[in-house]
């Protein structure tokens, strides 16, 4: 018996392959590496964490004040949005430019205002905390933001590349290509 959805030499629909791809499309925001397993991790951390307070809610809600169980759910929705922001910091590109998200804060540059994306050899900061170690950084040099210094974008040290240089290099290199492309065309 045939099972022609699962053969690899089935004929693909002709209209299909008029459309491009989701990756194709160069306007779209989109991180060109993959979130590191201590960001994974503390989002799922957090996440088991919400399901625990949205039981207590659900149990709260059967037994005691509708009051408490209100308050319960909106902090197990509030520890599921950090999760979930958690997950989405790092630095995005498009044709458009450059994009750091952080934790409360987004900054958009444009390719225009990019005059260089390197990797430079410095102090970075352990998971972003205080205490700084050396390592390497991917920093923006923006035009007119001199007085401020190179931006860092990506560390070695951050909870995407901690104990993956590999990853970083690679990473770095993504973004500094784009950089010169839509540095060019722009």
């Amino acid at each position: 018996m045939p099972l022609p959805f699962l053969t690899a030499d089935r004929v693909f629909d002709e209209a299909a392959d008029d459309h491009a791809l989701p990756h194709d499309d160069r306007d779209r925001w989109r991180r060109p590496y993959r979130p590191g397993p201590w960001r994974v991790a503390g989002a799922a951390l957090a996440l088991l964490l919400a399901s625990y307070v949205l039981f207590a809610a659900v149990i709260i809600a059967f037994t005691g004040k509708p009051s408490s169980a209100t308050g319960f759910f909106v902090a197990g929705l509030l520890v599921i949005l950090c999760a979930l922001r958690l997950l989405r910091v790092g630095v995005w590109v498009s044709g458009r430019g450059l994009r750091q998200v952080g934790f409360l804060r987004t900054t958009t540059v444009p390719w225009a205002q990019v005059v260089a994306v390197r990797t430079a050899q410095q102090p970075v900061r352990w998971f972003g905390l205080p205490h700084t170690v050396q390592g390497q950084a991917l920093t923006l040099v923006r035009r007119g933001r001199s007085a401020d210094g190179p931006v860092p974008l990506l560390t070695t040290h951050d909870a995407d590349f901690l104990a993956r240089p590999d990853a970083f290099d690679r990473a770095a290199d993504t973004v500094e290509a784009w950089a010169e492309e839509h540095r060019l065309d722009g």
